[in-house]
Order: C-alpha cells, then structure tokens, then sequence
C-alpha cells in the first residue's frame, strides 16, 4: 500500500513537471502573444500559490485527511456501501469527484457570494499556464469545506482522494496553458478532456463563453448538463473580466477583489 508520503511526493513532482512542460510549450506554440512580462506573471502566480500552500498546509490538510480517515472506519459513504476497492474504487472517485468539481465552479459562476471569491481569477487579462496557480485563498478555503461534504458522501480512500488532487491539478494547468492544437486533434481530445482551446473561452470578457465549459478533467459534464460553448473568434479577442485590469498583477488589488463591489 502507497502511504501518504509517497504519495505527496508524487503529487509535487507530477506538479512541477506539469507546469514545467506546459511552460516550455507555450514558449515554443504560443496561441496568443503575451501584453505583460511573462515573468512578472510567473513570480506573481508562484507567490500566490506558495502563500495558499502554505495557508492550506498549516490550517486544512491535516483535518482534511483525519476526516477521510474517520469517514473510513465508520465505512460511511457510497463507494464503501458498494463495496469498492483498488483501481475500481479509485477510478469511480476520479469521475464522481470531477462530476462534484464541475458543479462547485459551476456554482462558483451563479452563486454571487462564491462568484466574490472566484472572480480574481478571472481578472488575470491573459491565460496562460501561469493562471492555474491563480486562486483567492479564501476561495481555497470554501472550496476544501465543500471537498469534505463530498468525501461524507462518497467515503473516498486516501489514496484516491490524492490521485484525484493531482489529477485536477494537473489538467487545470493544461488546459490554462497558451497553446493550441489543430483542429483534427482538437476534436478527437474533445472526446474525452477539456482543451486548452474551450477552456480559454471560458475566460473571456463575453459572458455567453464565460458561462460554460465548466469542465476540469472529463468534458461529458458539459456535454451532459448543456453548458459546452464553442467560441467565436471576436469572443476570443478579450479575455479576462472588464474590471481590474490595469492591476491584474497587484497582490493588493488581487486580496481585495472579492470585497469590492461593480
């Protein structure tokens, strides 16, 4: 049996390569050219996700993971009353807790109290790999409270559970990245997985693309619930929000952001 510690390591190292690779490929394929320092979005981005690492090490791993294993060995939760194990049971927590994720960003879009705290990442005026380190840590925060009602509900194993953070981790900084893929590849990737491509006309100023491809990992919950956008060209032209854009790189201005109203 994997124990935490590898399986922490491992979810560091698929971290840094991830963001890494998809670094070196927006540098080679670039889709759009950047506006702002790209290295100035880089130390911005990394600041703000060492501080949430840090703040969600200190204050909500450690409970998270008593939690899990509590709901454990009181065998509470749907995948224990199924009688999962292993690969299976690890498989089913990567699908139904990406199902979960596609409605908490769903919501975080329509519900104006979560929209407060979901809104600075999409302030960012560019997407790039970058953005996928872009979180308000009190969204952080919201998002592990609700990540604990789904772990009551469906009873996940640790390992299972740490799979799946690393997965939607590195499949958030993919389809961020500034790439792009041929239309025949595009569509045969649109099978199975959010694309770089869809995912970035979620970002845009246009609410109508804003207001879709919710996705994380598998792209049948947009196919599912009808929200899958396919973009217009004009729609691609702007992307980030109308608001704050002449600070989208200010720590301050990003701190602020959900408690200032437009």
């Amino acid at each position: 049996m994997i124990g935490f510690a590898e399986l922490n390591i491992g979810r560091l190292i698929l971290f840094v390569f991830v963001l890494t690779f998809m670094g070196v490929a927006e540098t080679l394929w670039p889709v759009r050219v950047w506006e702002e320092k790209r290295s100035k979005r880089w130390m911005f981005h990394i600041f703000i996700s060492v501080f949430n690492t840090v703040l969600t090490r200190l204050f909500i791993f450690g409970p998270l993971l008593f939690w899990i294993d509590f709901v454990g060995a009181k065998g509470w939760g749907i995948s224990r009353w199924l009688g999962l194990h292993g690969f299976w049971e690890i498989a089913a927590t990567l699908i139904v807790f990406d199902c979960f994720n596609y409605w908490w960003h769903r919501w975080s879009h329509v519900i104006p109290f979560l929209w407060r705290f979901h809104k600075p990442h999409h302030i960012d005026t560019e997407v790039d790999v970058t953005t996928s380190l872009r979180f308000h840590p009190i969204e952080l925060l919201l998002s592990y409270g609700v990540k604990a009602i789904w772990i009551l509900l469906w009873g996940p194993s640790l390992a299972a559970f740490m799979i799946f953070e690393a997965a939607i981790t590195a499949y958030a900084q993919f389809h961020h990245s500034n790439i792009d893929f041929p239309d025949p590849l595009e569509m045969k990737i649109r099978w199975i997985h959010m694309t770089p491509r869809l995912h970035a006309s979620h970002h845009t100023v246009s609410l109508r693309t804003r207001s879709g491809n919710y996705s994380t990992i598998f792209l049948i919950w947009d196919r599912i619930f009808g929200t899958l956008k396919e973009p217009a060209v004009k729609e691609m032209e702007l992307l980030g929000l109308e608001e704050g854009r002449e600070t989208d790189l200010s720590v301050p201005a990003f701190a602020k952001a959900p408690f200032i109203t437009s």
